[in-house]
């Protein structure tokens, strides 16, 4: 999503949204080793039977836990799969489960368990079902075989994952430092007509003022070269704050609006919207408001160049003890086609207004699944960045 606001185009990516995992791979074992195993088995004339089967896809299936909780996890899987061998089942596909699960813990740092719980199961298998020197020995090389897979698999994994993270670390870094030389120029650049126009102003008015009595002539001189001056300065800040915005689109003239005029914003947003008040209006910090306003404005602007203008949107402001939570979710309003995560810094730049008052700002698809989007933020009330903003 991509948007107007000002400070968006200048703000960099303060994060970005963690990937859900879902649970296609769980599912995929759970299919996979069953199907396999069922194979091998028939070309050993051999019977699964149906509690085979069942802990085949017990074990696949839990997988689904594997990143929430990963030594429970592997434990589970663990004890599976060893009760099928304990079983005396026939071999085949039957490790595919325990080797995400140990992926999973040793990629949460606890390598040691995956070694202490496969020599125990191991040991346990040997032991109670009596197995004979060769198919031992043949089951402990497939073991070592399957544990080195994953060790690689793990270690190819987190290189990319690494790879990745310094990526995305570095860029957000250039453009965190291209913002701060765009700032730098844009105040320089302020300080240079400002300074200049309004020093002119003063001196023209002190002398308006010396000869307002004695030369009136010369006292209308000095009030025409002030408007001169004036309009001059105005129209030099216009061309400064324009680069702050897109193509079209013009830097304000009046005060910066609060919540008092959201009835106003969502009128004007040409889509249907229907505004919530979660708990008693009251008077909110400046900074607040202005912000809490600009994160409405930016979302609204959002949903109408993503969802488009047959969307529907809902604003709920919040009124809590110690925050302001705003949110603004919209239904779609059809397909909402993903964006590059490149394009754009409206929710960047919402971010960084949540952020500059101590509070956060979260922005992803809506949790009902319908195709719609969801901005959250929350706002101190007290904090020290707000006190500070509001002076």
């Amino acid at each position: 999503m991509s948007g107007s606001n000002p400070d968006a185009e200048l703000a960099p990516p303060l994060g970005r949204a963690t990937s859900r995992r879902g649970p296609g791979l769980a599912v995929l074992t759970a299919l996979g080793q069953p199907a396999g195993t069922a194979i091998i088995a028939g070309w050993q004339h051999a019977s699964v039977g149906t509690i085979g089967y069942a802990l085949l896809v017990f074990s696949g299936l839990a997988l689904a836990d594997r990143h929430r909780s990963p030594r429970r996890n592997f434990l589970i899987v663990v004890a599976a799969t060893l009760a099928y061998h304990l079983l005396n089942r026939p071999f085949g596909v039957t490790l595919l489960a325990p080797m995400i699960a140990a992926a999973a813990v040793v990629t949460a740092g606890h390598r040691w368990l995956v070694a202490v719980t496969t020599a125990g199961a191991y040991a346990s298998w040997v032991v109670v079902s009596g197995v004979a020197a060769r198919p031992a020995l043949a089951a402990l090389a497939l073991i070592v075989g399957a544990g080195l897979v994953t060790e690689i698999g793990t270690l190819v994994s987190r290189r990319i994952h690494d790879a990745g993270a310094e990526r995305r670390r570095l860029s957000e870094e250039r453009q965190r430092r291209r913002a701060s030389e765009q700032r730098l120029l844009i105040a320089a650049e302020l300080h240079d007509v400002l300074g200049h126009h309004l020093s002119l102003i003063n001196v023209r008015a002190g002398v308006g003022l010396h000869l307002m009595d004695r030369d009136p002539e010369q006292a209308r001189a000095a009030l025409h070269a002030i408007a001169q001056s004036s309009a001059e300065a105005l129209r030099e800040v216009q061309t400064v704050l324009n680069t702050l915005y897109p193509t079209g689109e013009a830097a304000p003239r009046a005060p910066t609006p609060g919540l008092d005029r959201l009835a106003e914003l969502t009128e004007a947003a040409a889509l249907p919207i229907r505004t919530v008040l979660d708990g008693p209006a009251r008077a909110l910090p400046a900074a607040v408001d202005r912000a809490a306003y600009r994160i409405v404005q930016e979302a609204l602007t959002n949903i109408r160049r993503h969802a488009g203008t047959g969307a529907a949107a809902t604003v709920t402001i919040g009124y809590r003890q110690d925050a302001l939570v705003v949110e603004i979710d919209d239904d779609g309003g059809g397909v909402r086609h993903p964006e590059p995560a490149c394009a754009g810094n409206g929710i960047t730049g919402m971010r960084e207004r949540a952020a500059a008052l101590g509070g956060e700002l979260t922005a992803g698809p809506a949790p009902d699944g319908n195709g719609g989007w969801r901005v959250r933020a929350t706002l101190p009330l007290g904090s020290d960045q707000t006190r500070e903003a509001t002076s």
